[in-house]
């Protein structure tokens, strides 16, 4: 145990693994912005979708949200050169994490996995070699650190690959190949390989090739003898997803990231060649020398809080995925334990809500238009689940109170598919949702799913 958490380790490969998160994401912020994204997701649609416990968490105006993404890409470009590091670290974790959580419209896994690599490296050292900092001030350069300062990047790339393997250990996925029978063909005009995803044993192929990659990867890239076959294999497995899906910059994201399991020796060598092209990066040599001997040792004090912050993190980590088990029901159909459990592209699902509104005092009823309170992509997100369709009545009951209606009745009507199986009702259209608080317990107004459905892709 002590090799993996208080043997001293080279620093490169976390000081490498620094400047890498780095750079990806502050080309990650750059083509945020520059996509327009900033205005059309956070400025323009006039409600969003907060988390629940943080409803506090709101947009910041025009001028606020492009100021927060200018610090947001100012702390990545630190934490990339390692300069000011700690702030830089706390400023992208603090300033990325609340973007995320101003609506979940948009949460996505890497966004979420984003956040956990950034908090983390808010608790490590990583500015203490190839570093700003270390020119600025010669006397924070370390040559190691703790194991665990290395290992705690593992593990957590380990746990993200391997509960996205264990997700795909559901019927849909392995044996109806569902719903890369349905994406696959979408992609039939791409060069060499579209002929290919025309065929229904490519769906097959990809499904089970997909969860024995995802459940076996990071056990590979840990084996030295079989790491550099591991590695070509995230490569092309990510690539692949690029092309396919066009899932932004996760596939990139990873690839760059899972470079950490390869031996300190590779990590020196690319910061020599990095060094090699300029002085910038370079120490004195007889001042590098002096520092050589010196090792980080976490005081006595903050040792056990560190501890106990790394402890209770990975103990979530490894529960959180599995919340879903205190739930009945289709997790798909219910979403309920969905979120923040690594469930990556495993469903094909969509719908269209229409609300119903009846006014008790004066017998009226009507119906809403989504459109005018939602944007385009809100409104095909909450159509399909379960939770934002209980916000969004939330939200229309408090604008009804607000032109003197205070007792208005809103109920549901949401067709939904899952994976290519006819639609059906989502939520019990007699259940009036202003009577409905959110929270963790069971939504038992949403309607049982029928898993013998028709399924127009597998004719079962």
């Amino acid at each position: 145990m002590e090799k993996y958490l208080t043997q001293q380790t080279s620093i490169a490969p976390l000081a490498v693994f620094r400047a890498l998160f780095g750079f990806i994401m502050l080309v990650s912020v750059i083509r945020f912005v520059a996509n327009g994204w900033v205005y059309d997701l956070y400025i323009k649609p006039d409600y969003f979708f907060t988390f629940y416990g943080f409803d506090w968490v709101a947009p910041l105006g025009e001028f606020g949200m492009y100021a927060l993404f200018f610090v947001m890409g100012l702390a990545a470009l630190g934490i990339m050169l390692g300069s000011f590091y700690r702030l830089a670290a706390v400023l992208f974790f603090l300033s990325f994490t609340y973007v995320e959580l101003i609506d979940k419209t948009n949460y996505l896994n890497h966004y979420y996995f984003v956040s956990i690599i950034s908090f983390l490296l808010t608790l490590v050292p990583a500015h203490r070699s190839f570093s700003i900092d270390t020119i600025r001030k010669p006397s924070l350069k370390r040559e190691t650190v703790p194991a665990w300062m290395v290992n705690i990047f593992k593990l957590q790339l380990g746990i993200v690959y391997f509960y996205a393997g264990a997700a795909k250990l559901n019927p849909d996925w392995l044996f109806n190949a569902m719903p890369l029978k349905i994406w696959l063909p979408a992609n039939s005009h791409l060069p060499v390989i579209g002929e290919l995803l025309n065929y229904e044993i490519s769906a097959y192929i990809f499904s089970w090739a997909g969860t024995v990659y995802d459940l076996t990867i990071a056990f590979f890239l840990l084996y030295r003898p079989t790491r550099i076959w591991a590695y070509i294999s995230v490569i092309v497995f990510h690539m692949l997803t690029y092309f396919l899906f066009q899932i932004g910059m996760f596939p990139f994201i990873m690839i760059l990231s899972t470079l950490i399991f390869f031996s300190p020796e590779f990590h020196k060598n690319i910061i020599q060649k990095v060094q090699k092209l300029g002085t910038f990066f370079k120490l004195n040599q007889k001042e590098a020398g002096a520092q050589s001997s010196k090792k980080i040792t976490l005081s006595k004090k903050t040792h056990p809080i560190l501890a106990g912050i790394l402890i209770l993190h990975f103990i979530l980590q490894l529960l959180v995925p599995l919340r879903f088990t205190l739930y009945p029901g289709n997790l798909f159909w219910t979403e309920q334990g969905y979120r923040f459990s690594w469930r990556v592209m495993l469903m094909e699902k969509a719908g269209h809500a229409t609300f119903h509104v009846h006014n008790p005092k004066t017998g009226k009823n009507w119906q809403v238009s989504n459109w005018k309170h939602l944007s385009p992509y809100q409104e095909k997100m909450m159509a399909t689940q379960p939770d934002m369709i209980l916000q969004f009545a939330h939200h229309l009951e408090k604008k009804y109170k607000q032109k003197g209606m205070d007792d208005v009745e809103i109920r549901a009507e949401s067709f939904v598919t899952l994976n290519g199986r006819r639609s059906t009702l989502l939520v019990d259209p007699d259940v009036d949702l202003t009577e409905i608080e959110r929270g963790f317990t069971h939504k038992d107004w949403i309607t049982p799913y029928n898993e013998n459905q028709t399924n127009w892709f597998t004719n079962n």
